[in-house]
């Protein structure tokens, strides 16, 4: 395919303008010629977005074959028609299960018989694909249950910009109750009461800063309107959640920013009743708490970065009361505890491995360490599955790594042992034996050693002094202490069975090496993760992993940040840029505090109303960066209903770089028309989306 054959037809391409065409809804501080797109109900600016479209498909309508092999063979590697492991809650058993055409799960139960589930009665509690009729966008945001199993809270979004809308459901009819409740998140039942009387909690959002900031209370079978307000959050750096502790005992709400928390309880059976604070917040202290026997255990790092564990009674919960339980170790990060009846489970991090340490409760209530789980692989993720029931000997987690896929293990307390109850299964062929995982560090500019993980064929030439010819695919994020997960995608088998090594890099920002590997790639010291990012690429280049001339690297939301970060420092080491919803418009998203998210995340990456951090932001924003000269060729992708990276972000990029850049690489704007963040919500129509991204990576890497 010829260079003026990605560039035709020329007559479909949207003009970039240069001058405002229409009056922006915020004012911004900084000289901005694309502000007009932020219109959103302005029809220029729907024109605008579908002519984008437009252009891309016809950029890409030489590969419509491509994309359609992708899909299909994509499409082989899935288990259409399948059913999770289910687990027990209370007398039933729950799993969802997907069918063979349908792009959503349903979500199921079956009554427990003598342990097991019922072989007979299947009942449906939720049927995605009946929710998303008539739309096209569905996701299922908060559920929950009451104790007798008869009632179902839950809330659903239709529009992709997480606004999720509240519904009861009765269990045994099936009817779903008149009234609904706007904007709603958490959503928690007490216990339930005398005479079958049951109270439900509920956190509903700001309609202008998209946090959730109010907890209300419900009494199944009054008018909505009647509802209380039990809790408002004034800080508009937190947002309020709800929920039980695992034994039942307990209703707790935590309200929480980036980097402090604040939690209270009530006792569950006492819904009516004053919530008790646990400790008053302050800044930089984070904690949280489950409950056993009388006793807090309270999650915090209030002694070191990587968090200890500790105990309080409930009467006193209070700071001047915690014991050391589990001291901070300063190599290892403690990311949360899994608490039971008699033992708890540490889920920890170390050299940038996740591990699962198991911890026996003595008669006198110490913990005694009894064993750790382990793992076969040098590159994987593990994690606690769902684990419901309290008082239990047994301990369900999930596992996959880059080669093998998801599964779900449980570990029996007495034995050490573990069973495998299912791993994911792969048709069209797939031989896990085919590939190979590894972990490589590449050196910063400041010294410092990134984590990469690496898959690829076997059958390859790699890290040898003649296997320079491969194409090379580099993912990254490195923000808000996100550890970037290494599991299995049948998808990305299309990638690598057509020769690309993948490679994925643990960059500072994120929370791979603990918080304060997180701490490191933030605030003033955020560029950071950009250097580590081509640090890493340029690493495997240079010995033997990929071709320099043929890499592609992709990243989403404040990965798009990196992407446009790294292409503005680099633009010469890269042939092709993936980008999703990128956080690209830096500095005017964190200068208007009417956004959601904005104040938020000043703890993130600064405020820029303060001189040093405007000056430290503006140094990297990637949209302010932008300047004249030759760029790789680029796929930017964004959603019309996006409330995390607003829909405008990614357009003004593009239409920027258009009047700048200097080279015939295609670059082209994707708008998702009715979805959010995530992009589509059905599973077939997500595939179309990946087939698209893919087709484009591989005609830029001569693989087409």
């Amino acid at each position: 395919m010829t260079i003026e054959t990605r560039n035709t037809p020329t007559s479909t391409a949207p003009i970039a303008r240069k001058e405002p065409k229409l009056t922006p809804l915020h004012g911004t501080v900084l000289a901005d010629d694309y502000a007009w797109l932020r219109e959103k109900e302005n029809p220029e600016v729907t024109t605008y977005l579908e002519a984008e479209n437009a252009y891309a498909e016809a950029v890409m309508a030489p590969l419509a074959g491509l994309r359609e092999e992708l899909y299909r063979e994509m499409l082989s590697h899935i288990k259409q028609t399948d059913v999770s492991v289910p687990y027990r809650n209370g007398g039933w058993w729950y799993y969802t299960r997907t069918e063979e055409g349908l792009q959503y799960p349903i979500h199921c139960r079956r009554a427990d018989v003598d342990g097991a589930p019922d072989p007979v009665t299947e009942r449906v509690i939720l049927d995605g694909n009946a929710l998303a009729e008539g739309h096209g966008f569905m996701a299922i945001g908060g559920t929950d249950i009451t104790d007798d199993g008869r009632w179902l809270a839950y809330s659903v979004d239709h529009t992709g910009f997480r606004q999720y809308t509240l519904h009861i459901k009765d269990l045994t009819t099936g009817e779903v109750l008149t009234g609904e409740v706007e904007r709603v998140g958490s959503v928690v039942w007490a216990a339930d009461g005398p005479e079958g009387e049951r109270t439900l909690f509920y956190t509903v959002e700001d309609e202008e800063q998209k946090r959730q900031y109010q907890l209300w209370r419900h009494v199944l079978g009054t008018s909505h309107e009647t509802n209380v307000l039990v809790f408002e959050e004034p800080d508009e750096r937190f947002n309020l959640a709800a929920g039980r502790t695992r034994d039942g005992k307990f209703l707790v709400m935590e309200a929480g920013s980036h980097t402090t928390t604040e939690s209270r309880f009530l006792a569950a059976d006492d819904p009516a009743g004053e919530w008790t604070l646990v400790a008053a917040r302050e800044d930089e202290h984070e904690y949280s708490i489950d409950h056993r026997n009388g006793l807090w255990f309270i999650r915090t790092n209030d002694a070191g970065r990587n968090f200890r564990l500790v105990t309080a009674p409930v009467a006193t919960p209070g700071r001047e009361h915690w014991t050391a339980l589990l001291d901070h170790r300063q190599d290892i990060m403690l990311e949360d505890i899994d608490l039971f009846a008699r033992f708890f489970v540490s889920c920890e991090r170390e050299d940038g491995l996740p591990r699962l340490r198991l911890w026996s409760f003595t008669e006198n209530d110490r913990a005694i360490q009894s064993n750790e789980i382990q793992f076969p692989e040098p590159v994987y993720s593990a994690f606690p599955h769902v684990n419901r029931e309290f008082d239990t000997d047994k301990f369900r987690y999930a596992y996959q790594s880059l080669v093998t896929p998801s599964s779900v293990y449980e570990y029996e307390l007495a034995s050490g042992n573990s069973t495998l109850l299912k791993q994911v299964e792969v048709p069209g062929g797939f031989d896990r034996a085919l590939y190979a995982s590894e972990r490589v560090f590449a050196t910063a500019s400041d010294g410092v050693r990134v984590p990469v993980s690496l898959v690829y064929r076997r059958d390859m030439k790699v890290a040898k002094r003649d296997s320079n010819g491969n194409p090379l695919y580099v993912y990254g994020y490195g923000s808000y202490g996100y550890s970037l997960p290494i599991g299995f995608n049948a998808n990305r088998l299309s990638l690598l069975d057509r020769g690309v090594v993948m490679a994925y890099a643990h960059i500072r920002g994120g929370g791979d090496l603990g918080k304060p590997w997180h701490d490191a790639g933030k605030m003033l010291v955020k560029r950071n993760t950009f250097s580590d990012f081509v640090a890493a690429t340029e690493y495997l280049t240079a010995n033997g992993y990929g071709d320099p001339a043929r890499v592609a690297i992709e990243g989403g939301s404040a990965g798009g940040l990196l992407m446009g970060a790294v292409v503005n420092l680099k633009p010469e080491i890269f042939r092709a840029v993936l980008s999703h919803v990128p956080f690209v418009d830096v500095m005017n998203t964190m200068l208007d505090a009417s956004l959601p998210l904005t104040v938020p995340e000043y703890e993130e990456w600064g405020n820029p109303n303060e001189p040093a951090y405007f000056e430290y932001m503006l140094s990297y924003s990637p949209y302010d960066n932008l300047k004249a000269g030759s760029y790789p060729a680029m796929l930017v992708k964004t959603s019309l209903n996006d409330s995390q990276v607003m829909y405008w972000e990614p357009a003004k990029y593009v239409a920027k770089l258009r009047t700048l850049k200097t080279d015939d690489n295609p670059l082209l704007l994707v708008t998702n028309m009715e979805a959010g963040h995530g992009g589509a919500s059905g599973r077939y129509d997500y595939l179309k989306e990946i087939a698209f991204d893919y087709a484009f990576l591989l005609r830029e890497l001569g693989l087409e």
